[in-house]
């Protein structure tokens, strides 16, 4: 059966190399699994389209209807590391971090670019960043998408919690509105439970504002 190919995010940095053979230059090249530093509450926390069977099943019927199909195994890691490079290429500069955790892709994107404070209006000056993102997406159809929002400490939790899936539905929506498939996606909003950094300074707060892509390759 298929399914989703779920790395375990861990705090320990780990590297992973191989040789392969890239099928889309013909060329040898090595396959390489970045550092997996600590990713937020991200890490263990991909839920959704990997929540049961049942939730996987109907997933994978609704990607099937929509012509989408799953990348082979043994093809998984070269197929990551395309993306990853042409998503290091388009976002270089843009404020978004690209970060490679065994199969998988985070793109974190800082609140201090994307929204004003207490907003879930996308800002019009980020709307180029996202269909740079949305460009790679479509290329490369078998892979899923998490978006997770997350807030800071201040305010009340259920309010943080409201904002932070706004905020992800905001991105999911624009995603959408370039063309990338509503059933790719997964939209999680995290509130305030997911903290990269303290939250008991404003540089710490500012961290912890952010939504993340988490890019999941589709696989047999």
């Amino acid at each position: 059966m298929k399914k989703l190919a779920l790395a375990a995010l861990v705090g320990s940095a780990v590297t992973l190399s191989a040789c392969t053979v890239n099928p889309y230059t013909g060329e040898k090249q090595t396959s390489k699994a970045a550092t997996g530093a600590m990713i937020g509450a991200a890490a263990g926390a991909l839920i959704g389209i990997a929540t049961s069977d049942n939730s996987k099943e109907r997933k994978e019927r609704a990607l099937r209807g929509a012509g989408i199909g799953a990348v082979a195994g043994g093809s998984v890691g070269v197929y990551m590391d395309v993306q990853e490079a042409k998503l290091r290429e388009k976002l270089s500069a843009s404020g978004v971090s690209v970060t490679r955790d065994g199969d998988n892709i985070i793109l974190n994107m800082p609140g201090s670019i994307t929204f004003d404070s207490n907003q879930y209006v996308l800002r019009e000056s980020f709307m180029p960043v996202l269909d740079s993102v949305a460009e790679v997406l479509k290329e490369y159809k078998s892979t899923m998408i998490q978006i997770g929002g997350h807030t800071d400490s201040t305010g009340a939790d259920q309010y943080n919690m409201m904002l932070s899936q706004q905020r992800a539905q905001s991105v999911a929506n624009a995603l959408s509105g370039y063309a990338v498939e509503s059933v790719r996606m997964d939209v999680v909003g995290f509130g305030e439970t997911q903290p990269i950094a303290s939250n008991s300074t404003e540089s710490g707060r500012a961290q912890n504002r952010r939504v993340e892509l988490i890019l999941l390759p589709f696989t047999q």
